[in-house]
């Protein structure tokens, strides 16, 4: 029952989590500014899909530097 409860748990962190901890937080984020801002009447519906779109080209460009950095291999 434990190795069951472990293998749901590891299963739901790595479907938020992932790779990029900070992409979830982000995300985090920008649905609460999102619900903060509506429950005041501003039109934010916006907010989330812009924060996603430039949470993963940071997320993205993150990992393109890493992969492009010797390694010091050679």
């Amino acid at each position: 029952m434990i190795a069951r409860l472990k293998g749901f748990v590891r299963f739901w962190y790595d479907f938020f989590i992932g790779d990029d901890w900070t992409v979830a937080v982000g995300v985090v984020l920008a649905l609460a500014v999102t619900y903060g801002l509506s429950r005041d009447g501003v039109p934010a519906w916006w907010i989330t899909p812009t924060a996603v779109l430039i949470l993963l080209g940071v997320s993205v460009r993150r990992k393109a530097r890493s992969c492009n950095e010797p390694t010091g291999s050679d």
